[in-house]
């Protein structure tokens, strides 16, 4: 008996050839189209349900990461550098907008220089700082996808990956830290992929290979993932057939090694791998990261770096702080989420090492594993539950579900009202008013001592890059103090922030505020920042010129109040005689009066500036006369303004509210316009 095996049918039968030469090919082309689109109906069929569950997640996390993406956090001075970075790379062709001294791999401002330069994010927004964290929310979506899958590959439900992606994303502390353009963030999703790729079952070889350049790539963007290496070769291990073990391990590790050869290449290539004389170094810049940092304390000391850092944590969310450690102990116990309660475990006890230096980031490579592990654990203890088994193994399971139940008890209301305050609070309104202020008030040829969450904006805004000074190199780029011989005195002014002030590497610029008198200020608390003009002969000497000024400023006014002439309001009449109104205002208006009777709107305050002289006027009439009609300043008006010369020269000549408004530059306590 012979048994025939029978080809499968086509479903669509064959079209008979059209007369003509030709035909069959004209017919082929046309079913061509239909190829694709028959994939792709058969690909959502067959991932539907992945896709239901995973879509909404990406929505709503997408939502919360992107509304008020520019109010909240603060600008920070770390995400600044690594925005200046990208930009520099896109409009400098450099690697930074200072030296590069190889304190980080460039692999992540890479990246995001290529997203701001295809998408043209630095022309779209006005602060550059958010064409950056537009790139964090790509960054974010795509490692929560990654995560997703992770969790599925684990063998979690479709409910535990999806509320695994969610804590991921929506915790309070994830949010803070994943809308601000830090390394890990863009390191993380090649983490991520990396993991994945080490759990395959299936093309071993190109999954392995994919990992490890994963990896590679997670590293060169941020030198601490390199800290993953075990977790990944654990995976490739435990998931490689054993025939082929050792082949596609070697192809992983050979593509590593390849990758990470590629930093010390650049460095090489250079001359700048080992220290020398006037250069800097790849060996140096690891030496620094490794022993040289000042240590962040111990966690015991309330006045340490340590303290203060985890002390962010916990108010950001407690609820995440202390399950996820205690996840990591019970992650021990079940065999699928061992590897990653290690991980975690290790990460944890790594904080701790003896004189090291803790990042306010670092949380951020531990906030997957918390989640997964978070979990999974739940999950664990949900199906032991309902196995309804008695005794021992059930009780750690119960004790588990009731610690979720009085988490989440907490995490609620904690929650809700941490993310109001990320998706409602202007925490970055000061710095944008400050930034703005300079913009518009400061000369552009003035020299300025800034933190770098606004360097790339002032440059922009027409500053010479030279001028714009990071506080940070004043004491640390040699290129910078040749620039500066007299360091922070050959500065005009100095912007502070609570990065900057807090900032252990700052002695110059405290030296410069020490020395300087404030001329703006914005916000309060930690949120504010002032710009402040240096006087190069130090504070005693601009103490005793601001004084001075004062007095004049004081006998000027109450002359001009002696003038029947004058017609002002008794508000504005008392800040004339206590010699809140600038000098050069009182001046203008005296030349006015020598024409005839003047009437004076007021004296409007320029924003920012409520401690400072009154430097603004509204002058509504003169000598009985409007000087705005229909809208436009009379011919008198314009001839008035014409005659102020050299330091009494408005800056600036606008109509405001049927009156002539004179505004006058920022000036010197010396009395010498700056």
């Amino acid at each position: 008996m012979t048994t025939t095996t029978e080809r499968p049918i086509s479903r669509e039968a064959p079209r008979p050839a059209s007369a003509g030469a030709g035909s069959g090919q004209v017919s082929d082309s046309a079913d061509r189209p239909r190829v694709p689109r028959r994939r792709l109906r058969t690909w959502f069929r067959a991932h539907r349900a992945n896709i239901a569950w995973l879509s909404p997640v990406l929505l709503v996390s997408a939502l919360v990461q992107a509304i008020n993406l520019g109010g909240s956090p603060q600008r920070v001075d770390d995400e600044g550098t690594y925005t200046a970075q990208a930009w520099a790379v896109n409009n400098l062709g450099e690697l930074a907008h200072y030296t590069y001294w190889y304190d980080h791999p460039p692999l992540a401002w890479l990246q995001v220089a290529a997203w701001t330069g295809a998408t043209g994010g630095f022309q779209r927004y006005d602060f550059a700082v958010i064409a950056a964290r537009e790139a964090m929310v790509i960054a974010t979506l795509v490692s929560l996808t990654l995560l997703w899958f992770i969790a599925r590959r684990l063998g979690f439900s479709r409910v535990a990956a999806s509320v695994t992606a969610l804590v991921f994303a929506l915790s309070p502390l994830a949010v803070q830290f994943h809308r601000s353009f830090y390394l890990d963030n863009v390191a993380m999703p090649w983490l991520l992929a990396s993991i994945l790729l080490a759990m395959t079952r299936k093309h071993q070889l190109a999954g392995f290979a994919a990992s490890a350049a994963a990896l590679g790539v997670s590293v060169l963007s941020k030198e601490t993932f390199l800290l993953a290496l075990p977790l990944v070769g654990w995976l490739m291990w435990k998931n490689a057939r054993i025939e082929t073990r050792r082949y596609t391990l070697s192809v992983a590790a050979t593509i590593l090694v390849i990758i990470g050869g590629g930093y010390l290449l650049l460095a090489t290539v250079k001359g700048e791998l080992l220290p020398g004389d006037d250069r800097v170094s790849l060996f140096d810049g690891v030496a620094f990261q490794l022993a040289s940092r000042d240590s962040s304390g111990s966690i015991f000391d309330p006045e340490s770096l340590f303290s203060a850092t985890t002390a962010v944590w916990v108010q950001l969310d407690p609820v995440i702080v202390v399950l996820a450690p205690l996840a990591a102990i019970a992650g021990l116990f079940i065999r699928r989420l061992r590897p990653f309660a290690i991980m975690l475990a290790f990460l944890i006890a790594f904080m701790f090492r003896p004189g090291g230096y803790l990042p306010v980031p670092y949380v951020l490579m531990m906030l997957p594993f918390a989640a997964l592990l978070i979990v999974g654990v739940t999950e664990r203890a949900v199906r032991t539950w309902r196995r309804r088994r008695g005794g021992v193994r059930r009780a750690p399971n119960v004790l588990w579900l009731v610690a979720i139940v009085a988490a989440v008890a907490v995490a609620v209301p904690a929650w809700g009202m941490q993310l109001r305050g990320l998706l409602l609070a202007d925490l970055d309104e000061p710095a944008r008013d400050a930034q703005s202020w300079i913009e518009e008030n400061v000369p552009r040829d003035s020299r300025l001592i800034v933190d770098d969450i606004m360097w790339v904006d002032l440059v922009t805004a027409g500053f010479a890059r030279d001028n714009v000074v990071w506080f940070y190199k004043l004491d640390t780029d040699p290129a910078v103090q040749a620039q500066s011989p007299n360091g922070w005195r050959d500065s005009d002014y100095i912007v502070t922030t609570d990065s900057m002030l807090t900032s252990p590497n700052a002695a110059s610029a405290g030296s410069a505020v020490e020395n300087s008198v404030v001329v703006a200020s914005f916000g309060e608390g930690e949120q504010a920042v002032e710009v402040r003009r240096i006087d190069p002969a130090g504070m005693d000497a601009a103490t005793t010129a601001l004084e001075e000024a004062a007095i004049e400023r004081a006998e000027t006014g109450q002359d001009l109040l002696r003038n029947p002439d004058l017609a002002v309001a008794s508000a504005d009449a008392a800040r004339l005689d206590a010699g809140q109104v600038d000098e050069r205002v009182t001046i203008a208006l005296a030349q006015l009066m020598a024409s005839g009777p003047v009437t004076v709107d007021g004296f409007p305050i320029v924003f920012g500036e409520d401690d400072l002289p009154f430097r603004q006027v509204d002058i509504g009439e003169a000598d009985g006369n409007p000087l705005v009609v229909d809208g436009r300043m009379t011919d008198d008006a314009e001839t008035f303004v014409e005659s102020l010369a050299g330091r009494y020269r408005p800056s600036d000549v606008t109509v405001v509210d049927g009156a002539v408004r004179l505004t006058f530059s920022i000036v010197a306590p010396q009395g010498v316009v700056s």
